[in-house]
C-alpha cells in the first residue's frame, strides 16, 4: 500500500497550470516539524522541519488554486511517487512528490470585522462572519 498523511503549513502560494481542456496542475511545499525536546541528560533536541512537494490535479488543483495560500495549514491524504530527471549538465536529480487525493483545510477562515450598524440602528447590509464560514465540499 503506498499511502501519505501529513498535517503541516504551506510554504508559498500555489503554482498553478492549465493543460488540455480547462485541466490543471497545482503545486505546493509543505512543512511539516517535529517539536524538539530535552533529553533526561539535558541534552536538547531542536525542532525538525521536513519538506514535501504536493501535487493536486483535476478539480483538486481548482481548488487549492483559489483557496490555499501561503501560511494556511492543511491536512492531505495521497500516494508517494518518485522521478528522475537529467539536467542540462547531463546531472541526474531525484525528485520525491505526494500525489494528493483528499485535502482538508485547518486553518479557520479569518473572522470579519463586527457589521457596522448605521445612526439609526440598522446594519449596512454586509455579511456577518458566520454566513462567511462555509464548509467546501472536498
Amino acid at each position: 500500500m503506498n499511502k501519505v498523511m501529513l498535517i503541516g503549513n504551506v510554504g508559498k502560494d500555489p503554482d498553478v497550470r492549465y493543460y488540455d481542456a480547462d485541466q490543471a496542475v497545482a503545486k505546493v511545499t509543505l512543512a511539516t516539524t517535529e517539536r524538539g525536546y530535552t533529553l533526561k541528560n539535558g541534552t536538547q533536541v531542536p525542532d525538525r522541519t521536513d519538506w514535501h512537494n504536493l501535487v493536486f490535479y483535476r478539480q483538486l488543483a481548482k481548488v487549492v488554486e483559489q483557496y490555499v495560500h501561503k501560511g494556511d495549514k492543511l491536512y492531505v491524504e495521497g500516494r508517494l511517487r518518485y522521478t528522475t530527471f537529467d539536467d542540462q549538465l547531463g546531472k541526474r536529480h531525484y525528485v520525491t512528490e505526494i500525489l494528493v487525493e483528499n485535502m482538508e483545510m485547518l486553518t479557520p477562515k479569518a473572522t470579519s470585522q463586527p457589521t457596522p450598524t448605521t445612526e439609526q440602528g440598522k446594519t449596512d447590509g454586509s455579511t456577518t462572519s458566520a454566513e462567511n464560514n462555509k464548509v467546501l465540499p472536498f
